[in-house]
């Protein structure tokens, strides 16, 4: 037999025991079109267009491929993987006569309002497409602030816009104003500047409950549905404003099946994980699920001061570096909390006409912090903290000693010194009826962690200090 013939048949073999292995939906978004299956003497090569996906194929499917090979060959093989951009050109091109130059339907207040060029700038507006004073400037990648909380979900927003349809759909999910709107723009404009025939919509999943509701009410259905079950991008932001719609929820999922079966891209975002969109059924959280999931968490102190300097300069707005520090301090969570303050002191500098210092910035923001900032209580922390390290409600009020419970009753006590103005006996009375020598002495063992940022021994694991401090901080300042 022929070694080309034979090395094809292998691989055959190979892409069925592996689509078995991993189940066919899996295999169909990893190793479908896009991806090269080889075999090159004593290796066997995996080929992808796109870093992102040979990255996420090698981590999550290595020893998928290595129990493949070791059950089909009869030779070890070992796995080699290859980046090939060529490719690209076997991802599933824009149909002739689909395209909508426009790119959308008539949304308003939609990204569908405004098209982006080459520079990130306005189109020149064409028949329909007329653009008027104060419509939304819509983001792109190049205006993205990333941090360690957004790594993820930026590197697989880029791989996706390069390669719409690589990988779909793609979720992603957490609370407001930590970018997921501006991860979906963009890859919204970063799609309609790559491919100008290419047929994109973006719009909210309330917006899109509308837009069904009056066709339905308007015996307009085929007109709704060709519009979005012929799209080469769908974008839908905060998915769940679908629960307890059933009507929609089933429309969206014909939607969705029809697109995916095309090789379509899909891109949500939602302000909960997966697991807390159980109102929107099992099908579609399936088909979400089975795609890609990132979360976006709430940026961390050196995002929001990157975050505010950059803002800072869109305004024109002259702020010294101490009070950048400042508003990163107090300003946490919110990106839009951020803008707004920065909004308040350019008034100031307007009215009063001297430039910033960190004192007139503390007495122009006074209030807005005073405003925005939620008293945190034993209570708040003692919740955080068990949600953080799995615990029962009431263990860290118990007499237990272990230290999969200790070392987080010492952190909660650390927190309740820091955002609370409990008294040391009161806060050793909440957690389990310890003495204020013992808060003490709690204190000074956390400060020593975060010195060399030990483990806090938890039931599942060790999580280190600093990031056991920023996830539990996090959730206290959302709420």
């Amino acid at each position: 037999m022929d070694v080309a013939v034979s090395g094809m048949e292998i691989v055959s073999d190979l892409r069925l025991a592996l689509s078995n292995r991993i189940g066919d939906e899996r295999f169909d978004l990893w190793f479908g079109r896009a991806t090269r299956l080889s075999i090159d003497q004593d290796a066997f090569c995996i080929e992808t267009p796109d870093q992102f996906s040979l990255d996420w194929i090698r981590k999550h499917f290595r020893d998928d491929l290595e129990h493949v090979t070791a059950s089909i060959c009869e030779r070890p093989l070992k796995l080699v993987f290859r980046l090939d951009a060529a490719l690209k050109r076997h991802q599933r091109p824009p149909e002739a006569g689909t395209a909508d130059r426009g790119g959308h339907p008539p949304v308003t207040g939609g990204p569908e309002s405004e098209a982006c060029d080459s520079n990130g700038g306005r189109e020149k507006p064409g028949r329909g497409d007329q653009l008027r004073p104060g419509k939304r400037r819509f983001s792109h990648f190049n205006q993205f602030v990333t941090g360690n909380q957004n790594r993820i979900a930026f590197t697989a927003a880029q791989s996706i816009a390069e390669s719409p349809g690589s990988v779909t759909p793609f979720l992603v999910y957490g609370p407001h104003g930590v970018g997921k709107s501006h991860l979906l723009e963009s890859i919204w404009c970063s799609v309609r500047m790559s491919s100008r025939n290419s047929r994109c919509v973006y719009l909210s999943a309330e917006q899109f409950t509308t837009y069904f509701l009056e066709a339905l009410q308007g015996s307009g259905l085929p007109s709704f549905r060709r519009k979005y079950r012929d799209v080469d991008l769908l974008v839908l932001d905060d998915i769940q404003f679908f629960a307890g719609k059933q009507a929609t929820i089933t429309e969206f999922l014909h939607t969705s099946d029809a697109l995916l079966r095309d090789g379509r891209q899909l891109v949500f975002a939602a302000d909960r994980p997966p697991a807390e969109l159980a109102a929107l059924g099992p099908e579609i959280l399936g088909r979400m699920t089975g795609g890609l999931v990132c979360e976006v968490q709430p940026p961390d102190e050196a995002t929001r001061e990157e975050l505010a300097r950059r803002m800072a300069a869109d305004l024109e707005l002259a702020v010294p570096p101490s009070v950048l520090r400042y508003i990163a301090e107090e300003f946490f969570g919110d990106a839009r909390q951020i803008r707004g303050a920065l909004h308040r002191l350019k008034a100031t500098v307007q009215t009063w006409g001297s430039p910033l210092s960190l004192q007139s910035a503390e007495e122009s923001l006074q209030e807005l912090i005073s405003s925005h900032r939620r008293a945190v209580r034993l209570n708040d922390i003692n919740r955080v903290v068990c949600s953080t390290f799995g615990l029962n409600p009431d263990a860290l009020q118990s007499t237990k000693k272990s230290k999969s419970i200790s070392h987080p009753r010492m952190l909660a006590m650390w927190l309740a010194r820091k955002h609370t103005r409990a008294a040391l006996t009161e806060i050793g009375q909440y957690f389990g009826r310890r003495s204020h020598s013992t808060v003490i002495a709690a204190q000074k063992r956390v400060n020593g962690w975060m010195q060399t940022n030990s483990p806090i021994f938890t039931a599942e694991g060790g999580l280190s200090t600093s990031e056991a401090i920023r996830k539990v901080e996090a959730q206290l300042k959302t709420g």
